[in-house]
């Protein structure tokens, strides 16, 4: 089942992300929680889930960002793409991004985003057959310590 992360679900989906970044802590801490409120109460930040056997296996971000050009239509950037290593190659990840597209869609947005440090093929494949494209952009990041 594709949806929303639900309030109580924090700590399903931090172990989620541990396939993402393996060497990523997470530490029961106020600041979390805080940011996980913060996250969960901003309109403009949808944690997207795939539900299967009562358990988070596959999650992607969808982050609209107002726009002053393109006629004031909003844009997405989408991170945290993952799926649990035991539910990979079933399309839980693609119906994540497909939901994120249907965000995307229904507001108006005028395009969508996504970087993705991984070099593997099959990977930027994935991306390319969800739609992305790696040609129109150029990406730059600055890593702030």
């Amino acid at each position: 089942m594709i949806r929303e992360v639900k309030k109580d679900e924090l700590y399903q989906l931090l172990e989620l992300y541990k396939f993402l970044h393996n060497d990523e802590k997470f530490d029961d801490t106020e600041h979390l929680k805080d940011v996980w409120e913060e996250i969960f109460n901003d309109m403009n930040h949808h944690i997207i889930v795939y539900e299967e056997d009562g358990n988070i296996v596959s999650s992607c971000v969808c982050v609209i960002i107002p726009n002053l050009t393109r006629n004031q239509r909003p844009y997405a950037f989408v991170e945290n793409v993952v799926t649990h290593n035991e539910y990979r190659n079933k399309g839980y990840a693609t119906s994540c991004l497909n939901y994120a597209k249907e965000i995307a869609l229904g507001n108006n947005f005028y395009k969508m985003m996504l970087l993705t440090g991984s070099k593997r093929q099959s990977t930027l494949d994935f991306y390319k057959n969800a739609g992305y494209n790696s040609n129109d952009k150029t990406a730059f990041i600055q890593w702030l310590k």
